[in-house]
């Protein structure tokens, strides 16, 4: 009996690869941490995408749908994350295709090879890969032909001190924390309605939450909003406007630009966490500024700071990976925040993906390692690339295409499209715009400006 390639992650890319793997005659195996597929869009379901469904799925796993009477939701409409989830990847996943090859509360610990460790290197390409996770409270060890790993980052958010650590007591702090995009006009109401709450970021995610709060504000006037940068600039996170090939992302600057002008959103620029101490029912933030250090004492804080890879569990793997943005090192140079300012990324596939271990991959915004930018897109054209190497098709492999939309400006400098269709400027001495990468996500409230975006 031939192994499967095991899949971790049954995410949107997760599950594009599985799909990739069915079509093409192998056996696919997904493993995901959550009790579901897609577990980490659920938390944020509430999230209205910016990107429209023409960009949200898949060519395989659309074959696999139609085959079985699916139908496609409107090219141009902006599904939630939960509309994603039940039009899309619940279907998906419950067609015959992949029913029975997709293992839920399976949390991945580590991969290796079965027998070898890392500093064994002769006749590793011969052994399957061991992959340890825990199902149910027990250990299983499954074999594999190939990995891909596709897990995403969601469970990996940037700490909310300097320096890439966390604050001084932001572990003790927790309670406070309401996470990278919290429903504050559902779920999360009571955390934030009447209250004081801090947005760390500037980014999409930041975006999003602040918009939410402001929209909280107008019916709960006790609430406060606070949006907290550490660079010296905005100008980024209020993007294109009507420039944006993606309308709804460019209202989201827009809008936000609007509720900062309005004091809706008091914003301060150049400010970093460098202390948090619980006092009571509320929490101190201590702030270093540039006129010296503040205190802020709040009800509440979503840190919109960014995510990074869980690379433990392969630690047992021989990964080439960039030292900075601890991405494929071929891939690095084409995302990498600090430098990677202007252009666009394009289409990169196995041969860009490929690590010294053998037939094992790093897809999807796992793939990205620390870098901001990322569209679903990118991550199907990753998965079809890989599977059709392992397949042995490299011709297909070795083909690549991506379309992206086009945006708008994003500052006075020359407007430019990263790799999710967002705006970066090039940097320079005067410029902090993008010394703190901040996640990318695609969305913007589902209650703010409702039925306007559709394209």
């Amino acid at each position: 009996m031939s192994l499967p390639v095991i899949v971790i992650g049954a995410g949107p890319v997760g599950l594009a690869a599985a799909a990739h793997l069915v079509e093409r005659g192998l056996e696919p195996l997904v493993l995901e941490a959550g009790d579901s597929v897609g577990a980490a869009v659920r938390q944020w379901a509430h999230v209205r995408l910016f990107s429209p469904w023409q960009f949200n799925v898949d060519g395989a796993a659309r074959r696999l749908l139609e085959a079985e009477g699916w139908q496609e939701p409107g090219a141009k409409r902006l599904p939630t994350g939960g509309e994603l989830l039940s039009d899309y990847l619940e279907p998906l996943a419950g067609t015959a295709a992949l029913q029975g090859r997709i293992v839920t509360g399976a949390r991945v610990m580590a991969v290796s090879r079965d027998g070898m460790d890392k500093t064994h290197g002769r006749g590793r390409a011969e052994r399957p890969f061991l992959v340890r996770a825990t199902v149910d409270g027990e250990v299983v060890d499954y074999r594999a032909r190939a990995v891909i790993d596709a897990s995403g980052t969601w469970s990996q958010t940037n700490p909310l001190g300097t320096a890439g650590l966390p604050a001084p007591g932001e572990a003790e702090a927790a309670a406070f924390l309401l996470g990278p995009l919290p429903d504050v006009l559902g779920r999360d109401r009571e955390r934030a309605a009447g209250k004081h709450v801090v947005v760390v970021g500037a980014g999409h995610s930041a975006a999003n939450t602040l918009l939410s709060l402001a929209q909280l504000r107008r019916a709960e006037p006790g609430t406060r909003v606070t949006w907290l940068v550490r660079g010296a600039s905005v100008e980024r996170a209020y993007g294109g406007g009507d420039a944006d090939g993606l309308p709804a992302r460019g209202m989201l600057g827009s809008q936000l630009r609007r509720a900062v002008e309005a004091g809706e959103v008091e914003l301060m620029t150049s400010a970093t966490i460098t202390a948090m101490h619980p006092a009571g029912d509320r929490l101190e933030l201590t702030l270093a500024t540039p006129e010296g250090e503040r205190r802020l004492v709040v009800d509440g804080v979503a840190g919109a700071t960014g995510f990074r890879p869980d690379l433990a569990m392969l630690r047992e793997l021989r990964l080439e990976l960039d030292p900075g943005v601890e991405a494929p090192s071929r891939l690095a140079p084409l995302i990498d925040p600090e430098f990677h300012s202007c252009g666009t990324v394009p289409a990169h596939g196995a041969d860009v993906l490929a690590h010294p271990e053998p037939d094992f991959y790093i897809a999807g915004m796992k793939s990205y390692g620390r870098a901001p930018t990322f569209l679903l897109a990118t991550g199907y054209e990753q998965v079809r690339s890989i599977v059709a190497q392992l397949a042995g098709d490299t011709a297909a492999a070795t083909t690549l295409e991506l379309e992206l939309p086009e945006t708008g400006v994003c500052s006075t400098a020359t407007p430019v499209v990263e790799a999710d269709g967002s705006l970066s400027i090039a940097p320079d001495a005067a410029s902090d715009c993008c010394a703190a990468p901040e996640p990318q996500l695609i969305g913007f409230p589902t209650g703010f400006a409702h039925g306007r975006t559709a394209l």
